[in-house]
């Protein structure tokens, strides 16, 4: 079928540059990234991901993350695990 259908957004300039950062890393581009998520949401008829406020711990521990509190950092996988006791 011919891709001849556009969609546009609006979206912040920082957020797009970091997203399509990692999209890259993946070997995607933004339009196979929509694509993909159109096609998801097509087969599982909503969306492909649970949308929900997190509740009161959550919120609190990605707002800590967020302000690089408590968050432990390793140079590899390996440090991870063994800290994991793995």
């Amino acid at each position: 079928m011919s891709k001849s259908a556009t969609i546009r957004a609006r979206i912040e300039p920082d957020l797009k540059r970091e997203v399509e950062d990692i999209l890259s890393q993946l070997g995607l581009t933004a339009s196979e990234a929509i694509l993909l998520l159109y096609r998801q949401i097509k087969l599982r008829r909503g969306l492909p991901f649970e949308v929900a406020m997190p509740n009161r711990l959550t919120a609190r521990t990605l707002r800590d993350a967020r302000a690089g509190k408590n968050v432990k950092r390793f140079r590899s996988k390996k440090e991870l695990y063994a800290d994991l006791g793995l």
